[in-house]
C-alpha cells in the first residue's frame, strides 16, 4: 500500500499531469460558466427547463452553476473552494441525470450530464 501511495504522489507532481488537471478544471469551469449564463439569456434553455419541470428554478440553477465554475477556478489557489465547487457541480449533474431518466430522455441527450458528473467527481476527489 505504501509504494502505491508513493507512486501516486510522484505521479501527481508530474508537470504533464498538473497541466492536464488544470486543463480539465478550466474546461469544466468554462462549460458551466457559459451554461450558467445561458440560464439567464437563452430562450432554448428556458424551454428546456420547462421540459425538465424546473422552470421556476432555472435562474437559481444558473447562478449555482456560475458559482461552481468560479469555485473551480478559485480552487487553483484555494483547494477547498475547488473541492466544494467540483462536488457541488457533480451533485448537480447527478440530479440532472435523474431528471433526464424521469422525463425519459434518450441516452444521447443524457450523455453530457453523465460526462460532467464524472469530470467533476474526478476533480473533487483527485484534482485539488
Amino acid at each position: 500500500m505504501g509504494s502505491r501511495r508513493l507512486f501516486l504522489d510522484v505521479l501527481s507532481r508530474s508537470p504533464r499531469i498538473a497541466a492536464l488537471k488544470e486543463a480539465i478544471i478550466l474546461f469544466s469551469a468554462l462549460s458551466f460558466l457559459v451554461y450558467g449564463a445561458g440560464c439567464f439569456t437563452s430562450r432554448h434553455l428556458r424551454d428546456e427547463f420547462v421540459r425538465y419541470g424546473f422552470s421556476r428554478e432555472r435562474r437559481l440553477i444558473g447562478f449555482l452553476q456560475i458559482c461552481g465554475s468560479l469555485g473551480l477556478i478559485a480552487g487553483m489557489w484555494l483547494p477547498w473552494l475547488g473541492k466544494g465547487g467540483a462536488g457541488g457541480l457533480a451533485l448537480m449533474m447527478l440530479v440532472a441525470i435523474l431528471v433526464r431518466i424521469r422525463i425519459r430522455d434518450s441516452f444521447l441527450k443524457t450523455t453530457p450530464a453523465i460526462f460532467y458528473f464524472f469530470v467533476n467527481t474526478y476533480l473533487a476527489i483527485f484534482a485539488y
